[in-house]
């Protein structure tokens, strides 16, 4: 088994090869999971969010979907939800450009920086940032359209686990945002803390 801290606003990389288990666990609650996956022996296949949601017709990843790649193949199985399904696939990767817009000033960690540096360390250099999976994470689609992202309920040890269908290199960021937004929480008011992840 392999098993990985990824620290508060910081992420990490790791192998996931076909049939293995992948588990994302937030320790202390409410901390948004920013996830992505390449196959290991084409990195310009990558998890793909929007066509996944066209096969499971649903913008919310669910216990038993298949998230599918860019070129609509299988990569995982979403085989077990110990969040209570507060999951999101519709937020983009949080990067220096939305904290600019929020009036922040300065450098800020992002998800899409995160992404950057653990595939960079494989010697990838990305030239997109795809639409990350949100695990636990609390948005919703209002009756009149608007996308917000209400106080986040996830407790502590929530989990999601997926299994590989073809060998990968998984991401997971735990996601920087700590600006005080309404009705834009993502994370718990207190800030950003630790992911578990474990490989087995």
């Amino acid at each position: 088994m392999t098993e990985i801290v990824v620290p508060a606003k910081e992420g990490r990389s790791v192998d996931v090869r076909i049939g293995q288990r992948i588990r994302i666990t937030s320790p202390e609650g409410a901390q948004a999971a920013d996830f992505f996956a390449y196959r290991a022996d084409d990195p310009g296949e990558w998890l793909s969010p929007m066509h996944t949601w066209v096969r499971t017709r649903s913008v919310r990843p669910r216990q038993g979907d298949t998230f599918l790649s860019r070129y609509r193949r299988p990569m995982l199985d979403f085989v077990e939800d110990g969040a209570g399904g507060v999951h999101d696939m519709m937020i983009a990767a949080c990067d220096q450009a939305r904290y600019h817009e929020f009036g922040f000033q300065g450098y800020h960690r992002s998800c899409a920086e995160n992404l950057q540096l653990a595939m960079r360390e494989r010697g990838h250099e990305l030239p997109v940032i795809p639409q990350p999976v949100n695990f636990f994470t609390n948005t919703r689609v209002e009756a009149d359209g608007k996308l917000i992202s209400p106080p986040n309920p996830v407790k502590p040890g929530a989990h999601v686990e997926l299994e590989a269908k073809a060998d990968l290199i998984c991401v997971v960021s735990s996601c920087p945002f700590d600006l005080k937004i309404p009705g834009w929480t993502i994370n718990a008011d207190r800030g950003p803390t630790k992911l578990l992840v474990s490989v087995r």
